[in-house]
């Protein structure tokens, strides 16, 4: 059962399309896996309808409601606005099929109609996977594989860092994560994250650089730009 969710204000700011790219793909990735949140999506875009047509359109709106061709026409006009991104090839019968290591996971909707913008996968040290998912934008957005037994260094965050597992565990000093759960922390929390008997895939959206705060993982901080760029 996922247990952590975007905050009302996220879900709000998602259904009118004013996140930023990197939560734009974050929120409506956890929406795809979470019916919570998809009732709760539903409900906010019927109350900004009401608002904007009135009760006697409304019924004209329901026709027409926002769908999953919207939310990708809105992704496509904020990356346009951001930087040129490459027109995406016709889609393949396994655009929702991502590999590593021997190992295939299936991509959430959202990812799946944006599979063309996730480049190739690169070591990271200690049993640590990257990919990073061309946004056009500032912020960083990368998928994260971490292996049976590996950890990131302790750190912090000069900025935000979401997170969002997409398949698998890792745990922190806060607990337990599993697929679709969604966290947001800041410069007042560190953590250390790492996996023990289950392998985990997330996709992580970075506004600044991480920073390692403990032994000599420290030593990687004047490259902590670099290690999820």
């Amino acid at each position: 059962m996922i247990k952590f969710h975007p905050s009302e204000q996220q879900l709000v700011l998602y259904a009118a399309g004013e996140l930023s790219p990197a939560m734009l793909m974050m929120v409506g990735t956890h929406v795809d896996m979470c019916k919570q949140c998809q009732a709760q999506v539903q409900d906010i875009e019927e109350q900004m309808a009401r608002k904007l047509f009135g009760e006697n359109n409304f019924a004209d709106y329901q026709a027409n409601s926002l769908d999953s061709k919207t939310h990708d026409a809105m992704l496509a006009a904020i990356f346009a606005s951001t930087a040129p991104v490459a027109e995406p090839s016709p889609p393949q019968p396994h655009d929702n099929l991502l590999y590593l290591e021997g190992k295939r996971f299936t991509l959430p909707a959202t990812l799946a109609r944006n599979s063309h913008r996730i480049g190739d996968w690169s070591r990271l040290p200690g049993k640590l996977w990257r990919a990073s998912v061309d946004i056009g934008a500032e912020q960083s957005l990368n998928f994260i594989y971490m292996g049976e037994q590996s950890t990131v260094p302790e750190h912090t965050h000069k900025g935000n860092e979401a997170t969002l597992v997409i398949n698998g565990v890792f745990s922190d000093e806060q607990g337990d994560y599993k697929d679709g759960d969604f966290v947001l922390l800041d410069g007042a929390h560190k953590h250390s994250p790492h996996t023990t008997h289950e392998d985990c895939l997330t996709l992580a959206a970075l506004d600044a650089p991480l920073h390692f705060t403990t032994g000599l993982s420290r030593l990687l901080n004047p490259f902590s730009s670099l290690f999820f760029k």
